[in-house]
């Protein structure tokens, strides 16, 4: 069976894991967790990088940074996992659901201004795919309407919008390490933002409440509780984990973009003839090949490709139930507008299998087992 995801593992990461056991620090912030903070603030030219326990964490924190409260509304696609949503339902927040374009599956910026209400405190786009919304549009929006911008880049690690890094155009970003995510630590996010004067206060945020990080560097002689918090921060040894992937995150992507691309070469003359349809990259947009999807022509073609596939030998999977039409969707928000694209187009996306590492037979074999399906 050809897998639909195997975490990244690049061979130095049960070495470091040692190493961090070897130094006495294996709680947060030890030389690993620096390491991949600098890593990120110099990769993305972003002046504060946080590694957290989660993405979710990562949310959670952007969230409460952003001063929401109860009763304020925050504008997202419904086309997303729970924990978009979830961070800011945990402060009080009124979800608005916008649909989606249905050439990215990313939210459509055309519509967030007709959502705004004097309510409104916040615009969260989600990076479907690792392709980036439409950046400059959104943040013009918000920038119209005093709205804070908080970006889901679980999925846009190491991808870009017109050069600039996903996460660091608004005012936070939040990542994912997840292990089904193009880098990993096992359960792991971060957030990331520029603000300097957000700094000391996501430190609070992010050990429990207390000025512990401050304690750590030699500015005071001893650490107390300051203010709100919680444990966001990782531990070392998962820190170390992700060093290894990040040491050769150019590598990963490179092999990552060679499944992508054998997939849009291969499935083309499918997507000719009107079978399915294949990813769309905007020119603004510098994706990670972060997943492959195909568009099927509706649920019912879908539901027989997977299970074809699946005697043949290929694991695939379809994403998303918009959270508009979940029950917890329904408690704590509305969809403003038509859902023209939302509902449609996630019952009809497909992901094909995609990891480091994936080997070319295998490649080869799931483009041939869906030429056959269709065949």
């Amino acid at each position: 069976m050809i897998d639909f995801n195997v975490p990244p593992f690049t061979g130095k990461e049960m070495e470091y894991m040692k190493q961090a056991v070897d130094a006495g620090k294996i709680s947060g912030d030890g030389m690993f967790t620096k390491k991949c903070s600098q890593w990120m603030k110099e990769r993305f030219s972003v002046n504060h990088a946080l590694l957290t326990t989660s993405c979710t964490h990562a949310l959670e924190m952007a969230a409460r940074l952003t001063g929401i409260q109860t009763g304020d509304e925050v504008i997202l696609p419904s086309y997303t996992f729970c924990s978009t949503a979830d961070a800011f339902v945990q402060m009080g927040a009124t979800l608005v659901f916008v649909d989606v374009r249905p050439d990215t599956m990313n939210l459509d910026e055309r519509l967030v201004e007709d959502a705004i209400t004097e309510r409104t405190k916040a615009i969260v786009p989600v990076h479907y795919a690792g392709v980036a919304c439409a950046m400059d549009e959104i943040m013009d929006i918000a920038a119209r309407h005093n709205l804070k911008v908080v970006e889901d880049a679980a999925q846009g690690v190491d991808a870009y919008y017109k050069g600039k890094a996903l996460g660091t155009i608004g005012d936070f970003g939040c990542y994912s390490f997840h292990e089904t995510k193009n880098f990993s630590m096992g359960e792991g996010g971060a957030v990331v933002f520029n603000q300097d004067d957000k700094a000391e206060e996501a430190e609070i945020l992010r050990e429990k409440g207390t000025n512990r990080s401050k304690f750590f560097r030699g500015q005071i002689d001893k650490y107390t509780w300051v203010d709100y918090g919680s444990s966001y921060l990782a531990s070392d040894l998962n820190a170390a984990y992700l060093w290894a992937q990040l040491e050769m995150a150019d590598s990963i992507t490179a092999n990552r973009m060679e499944t992508f691309d054998f997939y849009q070469r291969e499935l083309k003359d499918l997507a000719d003839q009107g079978y399915l349809e294949q990813p769309f990259i905007p020119d603004y947009a510098k994706h990670n090949a972060h997943m492959y999807y195909i568009k099927l022509k509706d649920e019912p073609v879908r539901a027989a490709l997977i299970s074809y596939l699946k005697k043949q030998g290929v694991s695939t999977v379809f994403h998303y139930i918009p959270l508009h039409s979940a029950p917890a969707g329904r408690k704590y928000g509305r969809f403003h507008g038509e859902d023209r694209y939302t509902t449609k187009e996630s019952e009809r996306l497909l992901r094909l299998p995609m990891y480091y590492g994936l080997k070319q037979e295998d490649r080869e074999k799931v483009v041939e087992a869906i030429h056959k399906f269709f065949a």
